[in-house]
């Protein structure tokens, strides 16, 4: 196991944040650009991941730093991988398709004008991880929402 010091102390590898190394966000397939973004946002490291979601460590350092997947991982892989990083199974198993030249499509596909949503793909991942009456919580919050947006747009449009 690698340590690094740290004022005086040695801390295994896997306990520090993992930060994205040189390789720039572009060149990340979605999967890679997923754990890492969610790991920066969050401050956790491979280890963190690795242990809230059950998988070994190196599973999660496997899929981060692996650009070209030759197949998404296994359904038990990616059920372990979204409970680690706290996102809806579905965006890990969009994002583990488009990694290897796939495409999922467990909704409606994006407007044109809107491609690459983040709150959007959100909000149509996890419908159907929520409760029914959450769901009932979400459409009339939804549907109030809608009844205002013709008030609120600006004339001549």
């Amino acid at each position: 196991m690698a340590h690094t010091t740290t004022g005086g102390k040695c801390a295994p590898d896997e306990e520090r944040p993992h930060t994205a190394g040189a390789t720039p966000e572009h060149d990340l397939n979605p999967l890679q650009r997923l754990i890492q973004q969610r790991m920066r946002e969050r401050g956790w490291s491979y280890g963190q991941v690795a242990r809230r979601g059950g998988l070994p460590r190196s599973t999660v350092a496997t899929l981060a730093a692996t650009r070209n997947l030759g197949r998404p991982p296994r359904p038990a892989t990616i059920d372990a991988l979204a409970k680690g990083l706290g996102v809806p199974v579905s965006v890990v198993r969009t994002a583990a398709a488009e990694s290897t030249g796939m495409h999922y499509y467990g909704g409606p596909p994006a407007r044109p004008q809107d491609p690459g949503d983040r709150e959007r793909e959100l909000l149509i991942a996890s419908i159907d991880e929520l409760t029914p009456d959450d769901r009932r919580h979400v459409a009339a919050l939804v549907e109030s929402l809608r009844n205002k947006m013709p008030q609120q747009q600006p004339e001549g449009r």
